[in-house]
């Protein structure tokens, strides 16, 4: 049956909820400084819109006034009919001096709009008198109910005689902010969907190496199972046969030897996880291959289903990752490629290179470069999806290669191939069984 192809990992709910919380402060912080921002141009457009309005007003009030003359109380309006100020304006009106002290102020003229109410014309008429301001600004409903602005200048004779009402109508500059307004609420609305969508893309890629460090934690977990695996169940076995007093001795040696093969099989874990994680450099050093080859072969329960066949071989690497390696190619030729008494498993180590060759079904060669991702079974067997991928890690960290290939007869062969080191010439003899010992270069 085929393997499954890997699925990618789940995120964890904690993560989850920390993207979420993430991408909701990241709107929440634009969407506080877009709002703060659109109010203020908001109200910058609102009030250089109403100083626009009273300008225009001011100008057309000012101006008409100097139009209009006064002599011995009678006012000369003949200037105006000429006059282009009075165009364009939604309300026009003279004003002339009560006839009595006390008086409501009298219209000369009007045009447009009808004028405020009478008590607010002889209001301004005080302030005209009393203040004596060029222009006087104020907003009052016209007759006909809507809110103009209105500007008033007075026309003078030695006295205030008259004066001269304008009223501007401020519905267009109105219409105007409010068509800003929709548009700033628009764009704000428009840039906060942006700014969540950003947030939540970022929060994604900012939760990325956590991820990765998960799924490696998770690897490691499943790496580290692998690995302790066999040896734990070969020690039970070894303790459950050797309970009888003739047994017993030879039960404690072998326990003895899968307890040292335990203990290195930890530190090389350990240092694995700490080299993945980036906590420390590997330390290749120079060391015999020939050597850790055979003494990884020594430790294995099928020891007799493997045939060895060395030369001596020095490369700089670390002894446990590569005995892990090693073991991890052997293992997986035992269990997918059979090692009977007629066909043994074939481990051959040359100068930079360890071949194992097995009498298995092989692997399809459209599925060799699979079998060495994490995750994924080997060919058409059943497999951990840990053991090949970590003999390319290895190798790649050593700066060799690991492959499958075709084995002449039939079988499977796998390389693991490294950096060749020159070797010493008191180092340059036949491999031994002593262990895998350092060369000093």
């Amino acid at each position: 049956m085929p393997a499954p192809a890997p699925t990618a990992p789940r995120t964890p709910a904690r993560l989850r909820r920390a993207r979420r919380v993430t991408t909701a402060l990241f709107a929440a912080v634009t969407t506080g400084c877009l709002v703060a921002l659109a109010a203020f141009a908001a109200q910058l457009d609102a009030g250089s819109r109403a100083a626009a309005l009273d300008h225009e007003a001011d100008i057309r009030a000012v101006g008409l006034s100097r139009a209009v003359w006064s002599t011995a109380g009678q006012v000369h309006l003949e200037p105006l009919r000429e006059d282009e100020l009075t165009q364009g304006t939604a309300a026009f009106a003279v004003l002339k001096a009560p006839a009595a002290p006390g008086g409501t102020v009298r219209v000369v003229t009007r045009s447009g709009a009808a004028l405020p109410a009478p008590e607010r014309l002889d209001a301004l008429w005080k302030r005209l008198v009393t203040d004596e301001e060029t222009v006087v600004r104020f907003s009052a409903p016209a007759g006909d109910g809507r809110t103009l602005r209105w500007a008033a200048s007075p026309v003078w004779d030695r006295r205030i005689d008259a004066a001269v009402l304008v009223g501007v109508d401020p519905a267009r500059q109105q219409r105007a902010h409010r068509t800003l307004v929709h548009r700033l609420a628009l764009g704000c609305t428009a840039l906060i969907v942006l700014a969540a969508a950003v947030g939540h893309l970022v929060s994604r890629r900012a939760m990325r190496p956590a991820l990765r460090g998960l799924e490696q934690q998770e690897q490691f977990l499943a790496e580290a199972a692998h690995e302790l695996r066999t040896p734990l169940a070969t020690l039970r076995l070894v303790l459950e046969q050797g309970t009888g007093p003739q047994r017993a001795p030879a039960a404690v040696d072998t326990a003895l030897g899968l307890t040292d093969r335990l203990g290195r099989l930890v530190t090389g874990l350990l240092a694995r996880a700490r080299v993945e994680a980036g906590l420390r450099e590997v330390e290749l050093t120079p060391l015999r291959l020939d050597q850790v080859v055979e003494l990884t072969i020594d430790e294995l329960p099928d020891r007799a289903a493997v045939t060895v066949s060395t030369r001596p071989a020095v490369v700089r690497g670390d002894p446990e990752l590569l005995s892990q390696a090693v073991r991890n190619l052997v293992e997986n030729a035992l269990r997918h490629g059979g090692g009977s008494p007629g066909q043994p498993v074939a481990v051959t180590v040359a100068p930079g290179l360890v071949t194992v060759r097995d009498h298995g079904p092989g692997v399809p060669r459209a599925d060799r470069e699979k079998v060495f991702r994490r995750g994924v079974g080997a060919g058409p067997h059943t497999g951990t999806g840990t053991g090949l991928a970590i003999v390319r890690w290895v190798a790649q960290l050593h700066g060799g290669t690991a492959r499958l290939l075709d084995a002449p007869g039939g079988g499977l062969l796998a390389e693991l191939r490294l950096p060749r080191e020159s070797p010493p010439a008191a180092t340059a003899s036949s491999s031994s069984h002593q262990g895998a010992s350092t060369v000093s270069p």
